[in-house]
């Protein structure tokens, strides 16, 4: 081979070359080969080329016309390397109404994490952030709960830039959020102290927001901590939300410890902090610890406020303590403070469980002295009081005046007033109050029910009380064994025992597992008629059932058996049962054996 043809001789293909056509040597003299297609273009990759060309000419020809045979070879590293080399310099719009398109197209190519990820960085840098944000919440609704961890995985490997970064984790926080995926935002945010990324604090703020909504309230705190560490700023405000949760659910030891901590991160508790706190003791009954905290809020300088004095004086009524309550309440005037209708009212409230309600109406008119005008509860609170002290004409006065300040009586004074006649026995007013009741459509409940059932009882108006009681189950209304015991007892008192047997069949249909007051009810109206053989029958059913007699079941037997048995029935009775006699059943033996004497000295 001469030196020329060594010279112009081609090397054989090596192993590290990729494989081309150009493997296949041609004659040295020919012409070079056109360069691979491959390598057109300044080496962009031809799918490329023809997918931009495709989005460039879409105005004038549709995708799917464009691209019907690439799309079965198109694979997501295409649409990624599209995306961030964008070789015809695409506008962003035009690329995303692409990336769109493919998304909803249906053909074998599916959009990965990655190329979701690589098109959200895309729009950010462009600053196209609402199809940014939109672009997130499409991957979220498809990939569910639990999938923080991998969607933000995904943004990291796409390699955007910090700032797309940031607004991505800012998005898919606030994402999370309005889906109601509570861990997921959280997780994100630990993804984000964990790789040292910038807070986005918009986001943070919001999770906070629902941080504060959580259950149980220490899970709340533990996040929020893990937040403020991160280097949020802290707010007070969170703080006092945190204590008033703990409160509610009667954890006054966390509570005292979130109190600390404001001081621990540089904050100063508020007259609010103070307020959350002391109310919670005062609910839990612990009125040392409230009025410790008092003072230890003026010692810092934190005036107390109408709250604190509220707090602490319900706290007092509820305990009974009217003259302390009393006390604070002029402390309170006298440091210019005015008291509001719901301290007069709990003042009210508490004389009237008090028994003073002339106490109650002192306050009331100073109420109104004062120019607080009473509410529907203040009315209530004292028209029950007056009620149940008697004073019913007192109680028909508030009446009046609620109506002349357009306040409408409801079911509460209705309830009042009924009971408060039912008590005096006043029948006839009771049903003229009910009547201005289902006029104005307000329906009777158990307790109205209830308190005209027992006046009629004891009035012996035994067959009114049970269509009251009719109509309290045709209202759908469950009558309690009380009610049911109370009309049975009617009956039995009038002789009617058969009627009390066919209510107690009744009350257990309804349900009810009728207890030893009502069998002692039964027992007592068999024993007054003298049917002894039946009472002997009760009584076994009784056991029967499980109803275990006790002292008044054997002592109601002993004076039926010593009125109206045989002699040998009392041994009998407590040879069998085991009876032992007390001061009642030696009565009813000592009057059965004067009897008996009296008519043998007669003969």
């Amino acid at each position: 081979m001469s030196p020329v043809q060594l010279k112009y001789r081609r090397p054989p293909p090596q192993l590290h070359q990729p494989f081309t056509t150009a493997a296949f040597v041609k004659p040295w003299f020919a012409a070079p080969p056109p360069p691979p297609k491959r390598y057109q273009n300044d080496g962009v990759d031809p799918i490329l080329t023809t997918l931009s060309e495709a989005i460039a000419n879409a105005p004038n020809k549709s995708f799917q016309a464009s691209l019907k045979s690439l799309l079965p070879s198109l694979k997501p590293r295409h649409i990624v390397n599209l995306i961030n080399t964008n070789p015809s310099c695409l506008s962003p719009s035009s690329l995303y109404s692409f990336f769109t398109w493919l998304a909803s197209h249906p053909s074998p190519f599916r959009h990965t994490l990655h190329t979701y990820s690589t098109m959200a960085h895309f729009l950010c840098a462009h600053n196209m952030l609402p199809q940014a944000l939109a672009l997130l919440r499409t991957v979220v609704s498809r990939k569910g709960k639990d999938s923080a961890s991998a969607i933000f995985a995904s943004i990291l490997d796409s390699k955007g830039t910090l700032d797309s970064t940031f607004r991505l984790a800012n998005f898919l926080i606030i994402v999370y959020l309005d889906s109601s995926f509570i861990p997921d935002a959280i997780q994100c945010f630990r993804i984000i102290k964990k790789h040292r990324l910038r807070i986005p604090f918009e986001a943070f703020y919001r999770v906070i927001d629902h941080v504060m909504k959580m259950n149980p309230p220490l899970v709340a705190w533990g996040v929020y901590k893990e937040i403020l560490e991160s280097g949020y700023p802290p707010s007070v405000y969170c703080f006092n939300i945190l204590m008033h949760k703990l409160c509610k659910e009667g954890a006054m030891k966390e509570a005292h410890l979130v109190f600390y901590d404001i001081g621990k991160w540089g904050l100063k508790p508020t007259a609010v902090s103070f307020n959350t706190l002391i109310n919670g003791y005062c609910r839990l009954g612990d009125l040392d610890a409230g009025f410790r905290l008092k003072s230890v809020m003026e010692d810092n300088g934190v005036v107390p406020d109408a709250y604190t004095y509220s707090a602490l004086i319900n706290g007092l009524c509820k305990k009974c303590s009217m003259g302390v309550a009393g006390d604070l309440f002029e402390e309170m005037c006298e440091r210019g403070l005015v008291p509001n209708g719901v301290i007069f009212t709990t003042l009210i409230n508490g004389h009237c469980k008090a028994g003073r309600v002339d106490l109650a109406m002192d306050s009331y008119q100073r109420m109104l002295r004062q120019g607080v005008n009473p509410d529907l509860i203040t009315y209530n609170t004292l028209i029950d009081g007056l009620s149940k002290s008697g004073d019913l004409i007192g109680a028909h006065k508030l009446v009046t005046q609620m109506n002349e300040k357009g306040l409408r009586p409801d079911k509460i004074t209705y309830t009042a007033l009924i009971d408060g006649y039912c008590k005096e026995g006043d029948l006839d007013a009771a049903f003229e109050v009910r009547k201005g009741m289902v006029e104005n459509g307000i329906v009777l409940d158990d307790v109205t029910y209830t308190s005209f059932i027992t006046s009629l009882c004891r009035q012996g108006r035994v067959s009114i009380a049970e269509r009251m009681l009719r109509e309290m189950l045709g209202s759908g209304i469950k009558p309690d064994d009380a009610t049911y015991t109370m009309v049975i007892d009617g009956f039995c008192k009038k002789g009617d025992v058969k009627m009390g047997f066919k209510l107690l069949r009744e009350m257990q249909s309804d349900g009810h597992v009728p207890g030893i007051i009502t069998y002692n009810v039964l027992m007592n109206g068999l024993c007054k008629r003298g049917q002894m053989k039946n009472a002997d029958m009760l009584l076994h059913a009784m056991l029967n059932l499980g109803v275990v007699p006790d002292d008044i079941t054997y002592n109601i037997l002993l004076e039926g058996h010593c009125k109206h048995g045989k002699s040998g029935d009392v041994d009998r009775l407590r040879g069998e049962m085991g009876l032992v006699f007390d001061y009642a059943s030696y009565s009813s033996l000592i009057s059965s054996l004067d009897k008996k004497l009296r008519h043998h000295n007669r003969r």
